[in-house]
């Protein structure tokens, strides 16, 4: 295959948000190093944390200007030195740098062959979205047959997801979302749907569950929410995972946790669960596999947006205009 030199793609100019994202059409197309792989982008991710990114809130992320994106789908047209697998002319999809483009290297161990039958959009799921859902559910939350599970950003592409795996597992499940997107939430498999923009979600949360409150909390919005998260799992057991900060930090203090949210508080990044713990991170994919082989996990098609709409699609997302995951097509 003729490669190209240059390509098509959107460039984060600040860290003053989505709306600083520009079209391109002269990005160099990325060499592929030792152990990478070159993909030819069919479909792109779009994730929240691009959102953080423009934002400049995301710990460790890239300085402006910068191809932007990080998960993307696609077929390999180029092989670094010492890669042995997958090859040249397989569908993958990975995690990498600069997604939001014609072209995009990833490392070739991250490079997961998409599954026969799907297409590229619907593989986008398998990269970042079902991993984290399923941590947040497992691997931090323990969860277990018969507790009660509260999903916030339940129409969210990993809410979605979070709230299949935990009807999967047994749970009676939660899950909140602005009034629009209820019908949706109710469609995945939840017991009990809650307006996110509620007052009162603790106390609403407090009695669906007798007045326990919910035995495990994924905790996605931040912000003012950050509280009723900690106020609606139960004393003692309950235990709130912590997996983004969609509406902005909050604060917790020691007096909190020892004198009125007396919960277990857990950190969850993908991306360090990955580099840190990569035997957990092999035995959650092997249950992901097999989860997907049950037909537990199904794929469906994302909402699509030309790249030359990227900025819009993260601002829809931004705004919870969204329900599900969302794709650019270069």
């Amino acid at each position: 295959m003729n490669i190209p030199t240059i390509m098509r793609a959107l460039q984060q100019t600040s860290l003053k948000g989505p709306g600083d994202m520009r079209f391109i059409s002269d990005a160099p197309v990325p060499v592929p190093g030792p152990g990478e792989v070159l993909i030819q982008v069919d479909a792109a991710g779009v994730n929240f944390a691009d959102v953080s990114k423009a934002h400049g809130t995301f710990r460790g992320g890239p300085q402006p200007p910068y191809v932007a994106g990080f998960e993307a789908a696609g077929e390999i047209v180029a092989v670094g030195e010492g890669v042995e697998g997958p090859g040249i002319g397989t569908r993958v999809v990975g995690v990498g740098t600069g997604a939001f483009a014609e072209y995009m290297a990833l490392p070739a161990v991250a490079a997961l062959p998409v599954p026969e039958g799907w297409t590229s959009g619907q593989a986008l799921g398998s990269a970042v979205t079902w991993p984290t859902a399923l941590a947040a559910l497992t691997t931090s939350g323990r969860i277990a047959a018969g507790e009660t599970v509260l999903v916030h950003a339940a129409a969210g592409a990993t809410g979605q997801a979070a709230v299949v795996l935990a009807k999967h597992y047994g749970a009676t499940v939660i899950g909140t979302a602005s009034s629009g997107k209820h019908a949706a939430v109710r469609t995945f498999g939840a017991d009990h749907v809650l307006d996110s923009n509620s007052r009162y979600l603790a106390a609403e949360v407090s009695s669906l569950t007798g007045g326990v409150g919910a035995d495990l909390v994924l905790e996605t919005n931040g912000g003012a929410t950050f509280c009723a998260s900690l106020a609606a799992a139960k004393r003692v057991t309950g235990r709130v995972v912590v997996l983004g900060l969609a509406g902005g930090e909050a604060t917790v203090t020691n007096w909190d946790l020892v004198y009125q949210h007396q919960v277990h508080l857990i950190g969850l990044n993908i991306g360090v669960l990955i580099h840190s713990a990569p035997h957990l991170f092999g035995k959650l994919m092997g249950e992901m596999a097999a989860l997907i082989a049950a037909g537990v996990l199904v794929p469906s098609e994302p909402t699509a947006y030309e790249l030359t709409d990227g900025p819009r699609a993260l601002a829809d997302l931004e705004a919870r205009r969204t329900i599900g995951k969302l794709a650019l097509r270069p």
